[in-house]
C-alpha cells in the first residue's frame, strides 16, 4: 500500500494541466458539496478523482489513452474499479479544457443519481 501512497503523491505533484484545470473546479466541496480526493489509491490503482461517499471516480484521458491496446487497459482497470462498487467516468483533457461546465455537469448528475 505503501507503494501506491508514493506513487500517488508524485502524481499529484506533477498533475496535467487539464487534471490541474478539473481540481480546482473540484476542490473544497465546490461540486454540490462533494468532496472529492486527487490521486487517490484504490485497488492498486491510482485514480484522478474519487469522491468516497458518492462512489464515483473521474479519470481525465489524454492522448495516449487511444490505441486499442490503451482502451482494453482502460477497460480492464474500469470493470476492476467497478468491482469495487464505484462508477467510472471516464473525460478527455480536450473535454476540460473546452467544455469544463459540461464536465461538471456530467460528473454532477452521475452523482445525483442520473
Amino acid at each position: 500500500m505503501e507503494r501506491f501512497r508514493t506513487r500517488a503523491q508524485a502524481l499529484r505533484a506533477k498533475q496535467t494541466s487539464a487534471e490541474a484545470g478539473l481540481w480546482q473546479a473540484l476542490r473544497g466541496r465546490r461540486l454540490a458539496s462533494w468532496k472529492f480526493r486527487r490521486q487517490h489509491p484504490i485497488d492498486g490503482y491510482v485514480v484522478d478523482f474519487v469522491t468516497i461517499a458518492g462512489k464515483l471516480i473521474v479519470e481525465v484521458d489524454g492522448a495516449t489513452h487511444g490505441t486499442p491496446a490503451e482502451i482494453a487497459r482502460d477497460d480492464f482497470r474500469t470493470a476492476r474499479l467497478e468491482g469495487c462498487g464505484f462508477f467510472v467516468v471516464r473525460v478527455t483533457n480536450a473535454d476540460v479544457y473546452e467544455n469544463l461546465d459540461g464536465v461538471l455537469s456530467a460528473i454532477d448528475a452521475q452523482l445525483q443519481g442520473g
